[in-house]
């Protein structure tokens, strides 16, 4: 099974970059998009042997969760049961025969890590959530995740330890998710590779490779066997994150 995840930073903009053609050329068994800022209604957008799943947020043009797949899942849930956090459609779910796959555009701690409280709220509410499907069958968590775990995740480490995505507070509770069964797939495969998945729109950040590592396919330790190989797709143009990928023994 392939499984493509990717932060669009606006599924309507990127539609009209080529989305329909990428998502072709990538045939991913099941895609998971981010940030699709989108509201029920506001887009028409079916591929041809694939059903979608979408969460929308309560907001207006903001955050956002879909999946699509052409595997039919066995039950597809969207939140993670907390109301508090369960606003902003940043979770879908599917269950399939021996798995769940987890879709999940992670709250950024904003500016001045001002909504860094609530981030920390959000992450043991999320890590419960997982533990509780992760105690039933594997768990795969794909998405934007909203944090560059060690300093080669990211280009400029020295200077970002009290800025959003790479405080030490959200790298430690990355820290304790890993350590709560769960693998970073790609580190596994890559160990000392540098490659990113989100650059700033700002200075050129991409044409330079400034970028982050914040987009994540996590794994359950039971299901590392299964694992064939994680991509990170930085060719592929259309948001300020590129898709990143799993492949997964069925």
């Amino acid at each position: 099974m392939k499984i493509v995840s990717w932060n669009v930073n606006g599924l309507r903009a990127v539609a009209a970059k080529g989305f329909d053609s990428i998502f072709a050329d990538l045939d991913a068994d099941v895609f998971c998009l981010q940030e699709t800022k989108l509201q029920e209604g506001q887009i028409d957008l079916e591929f041809l042997g694939y059903e979608s799943y979408w969460n929308y947020a309560d907001k207006k043009g903001y955050s956002g969760t879909a999946v699509y797949t052409r595997i039919a899942p066995l039950s597809v849930s969207r939140g993670i049961g907390v109301d508090e956090f369960d606003h902003e459609g940043r979770v879908v779910t599917l269950e399939f025969g021996d798995f769940f796959l987890v879709n999940v555009y992670t709250p950024n701690s904003r500016d001045g890590l001002s909504r860094l409280d609530w981030r920390m709220k959000w992450e043991d509410a999320f890590r419960a959530y997982l533990a509780g499907l992760n105690a039933r069958k594997g768990v795969v968590v794909c998405g934007d995740m909203n944090v560059a775990h060690c300093e080669i995740d990211l280009k400029n480490p020295d200077t970002n330890h009290f800025n959003a995505g790479f405080s030490d507070e959200e790298r430690a509770k990355m820290d304790e998710l890993l350590s709560s069964g769960f693998i970073d797939t790609w580190r596994e495969f890559h160990p000392g590779e540098v490659k990113y998945s989100w650059w700033s729109y700002r200075m050129a950040a991409r044409e330079r490779n400034v970028g982050w590592r914040i987009d994540y396919f996590l794994a359950s330790e039971a299901l590392r066997p299964r694992i064939r190989s994680t991509e990170i797709y930085n060719e592929i143009y259309g948001s300020d994150h590129c898709p990143v990928g799993l492949t997964i023994e069925e």
